[in-house]
C-alpha cells in the first residue's frame, strides 16, 4: 500500500489532481471517523475533513515520501480538531440543542434502531456514556486516547501524528486513561 501511495503523491506533486482523489477516496473515512471522534459532532468533522485534504494539498510539497502520508494527513485532521475545540466553549456536549433545530439535539445525529435487543441497546448506551466521558477529557488526553484505543494506532503512529515523543505519548494515554476512569466511577 505505501508503494502505491508514493506513487500517487508523486503524480500529485506534478499537479495530477485525479491523482489526488484517489488519496481522497483511500483516506476520507479514517480522517473523517478521527475528526468525528474528537469533535462528536458529524457537520464539524465533515468541515475538519475537507479542510484537513484541502491543506494537504495546497502543501503536498512538504510531505516527506519518506514518512507513510496516513500519519500526515492523521496529523493535520488530529490538529485542525484540537484547533476547533480550542475555539469551542469547553463543556460541549451530545445533549446540547442543535442551533437553529426545534429542540434536536446532537444525540438525534445518530442513527437508531427500534428493534434492537435490549441487551444491543444496552451496548449502545454503554459506548455512547463512554463517548461523551472521551469528550470531555482535555483535548491533549481526548486525542490521545482516540488514536491509541478508537483508530487503533501504534505508540510510534500516535507519536509521529502528534509531533511528540513516544514516552510523551504514553504520558498522555496514561493520564487521559486514568482521567476518563476517574469520571466513568464517578458517572
Amino acid at each position: 500500500m505505501d508503494i502505491v501511495v508514493k506513487k500517487i503523491v508523486r503524480e500529485v506533486k506534478r499537479g495530477n489532481q485525479d491523482a489526488f482523489a484517489e488519496l481522497v477516496d483511500l483516506y476520507k473515512d479514517k480522517v473523517f471517523h478521527i475528526a468525528y471522534r474528537m469533535l462528536g459532532n458529524a457537520h464539524e468533522a465533515q468541515d475538519v475533513s475537507q479542510e484537513a485534504f484541502l491543506r494537504a494539498y495546497t502543501n503536498i510539497e512538504s510531505y516527506d515520501e519518506n514518512r507513510k502520508f496516513s500519519t500526515w494527513i492523521f496529523r493535520i485532521a488530529t490538529n485542525l480538531s484540537i484547533d476547533r475545540i480550542r475555539r469551542k466553549k469547553p463543556d460541549f456536549h451530545l445533549e446540547d440543542q442543535v442551533g437553529g433545530t426545534d429542540n434536536l439535539d446532537y444525540h438525534s445525529q445518530f442513527a437508531a434502531d427500534i428493534d434492537l435487543p435490549e441487551d444491543q441497546v444496552v451496548k449502545l448506551e454503554m459506548q455512547q456514556w463512554i463517548q461523551d466521558e472521551i469528550m470531555a477529557l482535555p483535548p491533549k488526553y481526548r486525542s490521545a486516547i482516540i488514536l491509541k484505543y478508537l483508530e487503533d494506532l501504534s505508540l510510534k503512529e500516535i507519536s509521529e501524528v502528534m509531533n511528540l515523543p513516544v514516552a510523551t505519548v504514553k504520558t498522555r494515554i496514561h493520564r487521559g486513561r486514568k482521567a476518563l476512569r476517574k469520571r466513568l466511577g464517578q458517572a
